[in-house]
């Protein structure tokens, strides 16, 4: 990795480091810490929900118009604010502007982030790019939780008060870190030639491909990551009877496969089908789900029921890993000249809208249909395979297998040294 791609991964470690201090955490603050009561709890989570929906539509614009390093730079410090706000709310309406400012920044640092990883990296190193980074987000989101979890004492709000400020400051050393970033020179739409995108979501909404990737992606992020904190958990308590304490484990095995097999799966995702690669995901969250229903609805013993559902987040964790290197570098790849912040958005639009509706379907269902839940999202991890496969036929020979366009370049090369009369 260059210099630029080195300071974006280790700043985006650092800021998953300081969100792991507080993302566990945050309901319990508003609603127990601060006294405000589970409805503002949940109204906090709402707000980050909807202040992500309000911006991230016009974080695409700015980005192409703009660059990424100087919208990321306003999204951190915005963030950072927020932050501090949070630690500092006594009251329901001071929280929720806090929030908002929260939820807008982290939502904008997404895309932005993406940008600046497309614009630092080549076809060859994207994907080793994307990996890197999911994994050392895991890796500071684990840390974080874990120190986070020793220094946080419910009886003291000065506790929370300080993991906000953690978290405030690692956003500032984010922002200063890729301040510091000499970024290449990328396509702007002005650099595109006559008659390319403007940039228009009418434009983007044109593109098949990317049409069919973003339902497919809603999908994705429904069936599982919409799941994972609330309907998921709600079933392994409710259906299982799986402890506070295992639900713990189960997080950290997600954590811990993702952590130990993202490299050893890159190197068989690199030589694959990026819409093989995406079906096989499918097809394992529903051997997951499949698992997940055994752990609620068989007759096993407690601690069958809890390895098993321990194996089903163990499971999503293995698909997260072959899903990081290859869904972001194939919106990058789909994306025109110059637009690769603006598909960037569009895909994190979606995902939000996935992670909104996702637990307000599932928590329900999981605590009260509990077969019917396993079934349901079993059924949408099916989806996942049959969506992939079809939008495979869609994609260009390049755009689902990458490395034919690395071996036609460098075979191209290799051509143009041979010498004249080689073939004599």
């Amino acid at each position: 990795m260059g210099a630029a791609m080195r300071r974006i991964h280790v700043g985006n470690a650092l800021s998953a480091f300081g969100l792991g201090f507080t993302v566990p955490y945050l309901y319990v603050y508003v609603a127990q810490v601060r006294g405000l009561g589970a409805v503002t709890a949940g109204l906090v989570l709402a707000v980050f929900a909807v202040a992500a929906l309000i911006v991230l539509p016009f974080a695409g614009r700015a980005i192409v118009r703009r660059g990424p390093l100087p919208v990321l730079i306003a999204a951190l410090v915005t963030a950072a604010v927020g932050a501090l706000g949070l630690g500092l709310a006594g009251s329901a309406t001071a929280v929720l502007a806090a929030a908002a400012a929260l939820g807008a920044g982290q939502a904008v640092m997404q895309p932005a982030l993406a940008t600046m990883i497309v614009d630092c990296s080549t076809a060859e190193t994207r994907s080793r790019a994307f990996a890197t980074q999911f994994f050392l987000q895991n890796l500071g989101l684990g840390v974080g939780g874990l120190i986070g979890g020793h220094l946080v004492d419910t009886t003291r709000v000065s506790s929370f008060t300080l993991l906000f400020a953690i978290e405030a400051a690692m956003f500032l050393l984010l922002a200063a870190v890729v301040a510091t970033v000499r970024m290449p020179h990328a396509p702007r739409v002005g650099d595109a030639p006559r008659g390319s995108s403007k940039g228009s979501w009418r434009q983007l909404l044109g593109n098949r491909a990317m049409v069919q990737l973003c339902v497919l992606g809603f999908v994705l992020f429904f069936a599982c990551y919409g799941q994972f904190e609330s309907g998921l958990s709600a079933y392994g308590v409710e259906a299982a009877g799986i402890s506070t304490s295992a639900l713990g484990t189960a997080l950290a095995a997600n954590t811990a496969v993702i952590v130990v097999a993202q490299f050893a799966v890159l190197k068989f995702v690199e030589r694959q089908k990026r819409s093989r690669v995406i079906a096989a995901v499918g097809l394992i969250w529903a051997v997951a789900w499949a698992v997940a229903g055994y752990a609620g609805l068989g007759h096993g013993s407690r601690e069958t029921a809890t390895a098993a559902f321990v194996s089903t987040y163990a499971l999503f964790g293995l698909g997260e890993a072959m899903l990081s290197p290859t869904v972001a570098p194939l919106v990058a790849d789909l994306a025109p000249a110059g637009l690769a912040g603006q598909y960037n958005s569009a895909f994190a639009l979606v995902k939000q809208l996935a992670l909104a509706i996702g637990p307000a379907v599932g928590g329900p269902m999981a605590a009260s249909l509990h077969g019917p839940y396993v079934v349901t999202f079993l059924v949408f991890s099916l989806g996942i395979s049959v969506l992939a496969v079809r939008l495979g036929r869609r994609l260009t020979p390049e755009q689902d297998r990458p490395w034919l366009g690395r071996n036609r370049v460098v075979a191209r090369g290799a051509a143009a040294t041979e010498p004249v009369g080689a073939e004599a």
